[in-house]
């Protein structure tokens, strides 16, 4: 199917910086070693904003919004190595803003610089003010707390949840369900199935609604980065109502079209696993891709599982979204150090 006109109003308030169109590349070294279906990958490392990621297409639409209401501050929260925080921070940097961190110790290493490297490093170079809390702390509470500092400092602060996971931010990747189908369409790829990591659900409820606009019902299968299934499934269908609504469209995506495999988690929310370990070298040396140990290296284990049990079969098109993540290894070197 071709797409005729942009799906996302000019009325919908938008801030662009994104680099876009992303490549669609195929990995044919992968596939040939696997010996399975056709494995391409969608460059969303490449969005250009602070080493790239996923967060950037939501910011495009989350950042318009706070400056909309009159913002001076982004607040947000995540781990201490969170990618979505480094974006954010990039991104109030690039608009004249304060941010303001909240970075959970919400894994369990304690490696020498794990809180200082990677994207850490990053947030601080941007010029973000960072709060580390607990692991245990309950983010929304930490939200309101810091934005409420801020008022009381004269400041307006706009919040956004973990991983800029709202209506607004989930409109970023209707916009790359759209792109995807004007690429697949220019090399007369049929595109069988989506692989992506899932967590805070906006990337997946976005490429849904996306692609139920535009007629495709193309499975899209989240591989879970910490959650079990059923909870990340529910807040994936509950964000693909509300993105409709938003975007103004008539689509439902029903609950069991949510698809979400948490087998692949290990011992825990950015904890290694030898699945995660194989899946980053065999993209590295075969494919000089890089992956990261707490999203992608996950979801590509996952992918590389489903084609090695026979979820996709010789002669399919398979396509993993990579969402970014590569500032994050350098906070695991004593992991991935050969």
């Amino acid at each position: 199917m071709t797409v005729e006109a942009p799906m996302l109003p000019d009325t919908i308030p938008r801030s662009r910086f994104c680099h876009t169109p992303t490549p669609l590349e195929p990995m044919a070294a992968l596939s040939r070693h696997l010996g399975g279906p056709n494995l391409f990958v969608k460059r969303d490392d490449c969005t250009g904003m602070a080493l790239g990621g996923n967060k950037t297409r939501k910011l495009e639409f989350l950042v318009a919004e706070a400056m909309a209401s009159g913002a001076d501050t982004l607040v947000t929260a995540g781990g201490v190595q969170s990618n979505h925080c480094r974006q954010t921070a990039a991104v109030a940097a690039r608009h004249g803003l304060r941010c303001e961190l909240i970075l959970s110790r919400n894994v369990a290493r304690n490696t020498p610089g794990y809180d200082r490297t990677g994207n850490v490093l990053l947030d601080r170079m941007f010029g973000a003010e960072l709060h580390f809390v607990s692991g245990d702390s309950i983010p929304a509470i930490e939200l309101e707390r810091v934005a409420e500092d801020i008022r009381e400092r004269g400041g307006r602060p706009f919040v956004m949840p973990i991983g800029g996971s709202t209506a607004t931010g989930a409109l970023g990747y209707v916009g790359c369900a759209e792109e995807l189908v004007r690429q697949s369409g220019d090399s007369s790829l049929t595109v069988d199935a989506i692989v992506h990591c899932t967590g805070s659900g906006a990337t997946q409820a976005g490429l849904l609604v996306g692609l139920a606009v535009l007629g495709h019902q193309t499975p899209v299968v989240g591989i879970s980065s910490a959650e079990p299934s059923d909870v990340i499934e529910a807040r994936v269908h509950e964000l693909c109502g509300e993105t409709a609504t938003k975007l103004g469209a008539s689509v439902v995506i029903e609950r069991e079209q949510v698809e979400v495999l948490d087998g692949y988690v290990g011992p825990g929310y950015g904890l290694p696993t030898e699945a995660m370990r194989e899946a980053m070298d065999l993209c590295a040396r075969l494919e000089a891709l890089l992956l990261d140990p707490v999203y992608t290296g996950k979801a590509m284990a996952g992918l590389i599982d489903l084609v090695r049990t026979g979820r996709f079969s010789a002669g399919q098109n398979v396509v993993f979204v990579h969402t970014g993540g590569v500032p994050g290894l350098f906070a695991y070197e004593d992991v991935l150090s050969p």
